[in-house]
Parts: structure tokens; sequence; C-alpha cells
């Protein structure tokens, strides 16, 4: 159980502090990353929308930027939240004795917390395909869908590498 509890709290952790690097990364004034090197598109992983393969006009691009502004004030406070309660779940698993009840409750108000972080994201890319051509939100279905694909080949190899791990069963 205890093992349970500290991974759930370690993948917890990963996910908040990829989260917050995000933010800090993009900072105040930053741009969106048009043609800055490799991603997953116009606004970072936050939107995780391959926007830069569905030749935007300038246009697009100057209202995706506004709606990433909007989008970074709304999520700062909430980051805010998830540090506050990713510090009390840490705290509450390296207590002693464990409080089973603390943990839990701790873990629960993190798990509202990215709640509250992927609300946010569904909002931003409903905001940003609202912006698109009929043609360009076709094209991000297709790419979506090829994304899907690779990631469903990607579980498949690793589940394969990790079969010869896995004890077998007795006949």
């Amino acid at each position: 159980m205890n093992r349970r509890i500290r991974l759930v709290f370690f993948t917890t952790l990963v996910a908040a502090l990829v989260g917050a690097g995000v933010l800090y990364a993009q900072g105040p004034g930053r741009g969106l990353g048009f043609g800055h090197g490799r991603g997953p598109g116009l606004g970072g992983p936050g939107a995780m929308l391959p926007l830069r393969q569905l030749e935007l006009t300038d246009a697009q691009q100057q209202q995706i930027r506004e709606l990433m502004q909007q989008h970074r004030a709304a999520v700062q406070p909430i980051m805010e939240r998830l540090r506050v309660a990713a510090e009390a779940q840490r705290a509450a698993v390296d207590a002693a004795p464990a409080d089973e009840g603390r943990i839990r409750a701790a873990a629960q108000q993190v798990a509202e917390v990215q709640a509250d972080l992927a609300v946010q994201r569904a909002r931003l890319q409903s905001d940003i395909v609202a912006l698109l051509t009929p043609e360009q939100q076709q094209r991000l279905q297709q790419l979506r869908a090829e994304r899907q694909s690779r990631m469903e080949q990607r579980r498949q190899r690793m589940q394969q590498r990790l079969q010869p791990l896995q004890p077998r069963q007795p006949a």
C-alpha cells in the first residue's frame, strides 16, 4: 500500500512540475512558438494541438496568442493551488505514523486541482478550434488520429518489451 501511495504521489508531482515548467518557460511576453524548433505546435504543450501544421493565417495566429495569454492568466492561480496541494500530499506521505485518511484527502485535493487544469486546457483547445476554418478542423482531426495511432504503436512496443519481465503463470 505504501508503495502504491508513493507511486501516485510521485506521478502527481512529476505532472505538476512538468506543468509548472511549461508555464514558466512560456513566461510573460513570450511568443507561442511559431517556427521555434520542434514540439507539439503553437501554444506549446498546454494546447496540445499541432497548429504549426495547419497553415494558420496571421490573424488566426494573433487571436491564438491572445487566447494563450488569457489562458496563462487563468492557469497561474491553479498552478499555485497545485503546488500547495502537492506539498500537502508530500507532507502527508512523509508523516510518521502514516495517516491514511490524511494521505487520501491530500491526494484527492491534488486530483481536484488537476481536474481544474484539464478543464482549462479543454476550454483553450475548444476556443482555438473555433478559430479554425472547416478545412483546418478536418486536418486537425486527421493529425490527432495519426498521433493516436503512433501512441498506440508505442504502447504496444513497450508492452512487448516488458512482456519478458512479467512472471509466468504456472500451467
